[in-house]
């Protein structure tokens, strides 16, 4: 059954979504109602109207231990090829996500209203980026909202070679987080140690963060 919100901030159970992860439509993109899907497990994912909101019963994800790094990275990483800062360009790296083309994938999720959406939770402190820098330019990069020590990711590009790559990195050996939320399964995340985990563990990571 699909649920359609109304301007009550509450969320039908996770464990009520369709078998493609969709639970509710409808809704808005404030930063209340945001907050609370992040920590209820929930996350908004569409390109037009209305507002789809998914919370898939099994839920791909990295922990710290399992990053693999595989030993040609771990040289290349030794040189120190780029500068890596974090949350000093949000709307930049938004926009990247947003524009940079990704081979086999046509347009983009993040609209105009979830781009607003976003910085608006950024500028109220609740949304992180992670710039990568070649010289001067910003070349990859990534941005998530954190829940306690569970980082949810939400996107990320490239418009240099392993340059998301060394974003996902950092953000799992910084020793912030416990988890990096992947939401969705791709191959490319699978190579660096992601798996899937039951909704149900995932909740329980949730529930441990924020209560």
């Amino acid at each position: 059954m699909i649920f359609r919100l109304d301007e009550r901030l509450i969320f039908p159970d996770p464990e009520l979504a369709e078998p493609d992860g969709l639970l509710a439509i409808a809704g808005d993109l404030s930063p209340e109602r945001l907050l609370l899907a992040y920590q209820s497990g929930i996350f908004p994912w569409y390109d037009e109207d209305p507002i789809l909101w998914y919370a898939p019963h099994e839920r791909c994800v990295i922990y710290p231990e399992e990053l693999n790094i595989s030993r040609s990275m771990q040289r290349f990483l030794r040189k120190a090829p780029f500068k890596i800062t974090i949350n000093t360009c949000f709307e930049d790296v938004i926009t990247a996500c947003a524009t940079v083309e990704r081979e086999g994938q046509d347009g983009t999720w993040i609209n105009e209203d979830m781009k607003v959406a976003y910085i608006n939770l950024y500028n109220l402190g609740h949304a992180h980026s992670i710039e990568v820098w070649q010289q001067d330019e910003l070349v990859g990069g990534m941005y998530g909202i954190p829940v306690g020590r569970v980082f949810c990711g939400e996107s990320m590009f490239s418009k240099v070679s392993n340059t998301s790559k060394a974003a996902l990195i950092h953000l799992l050996q910084s020793g912030n987080y416990d988890l990096l939320d992947c939401q969705v399964h791709n191959d490319h995340l699978e190579s660096l140690g992601a798996r899937m985990i039951p909704q149900k563990d995932y909740m329980a990571l949730l529930q441990n963060n924020i209560g």
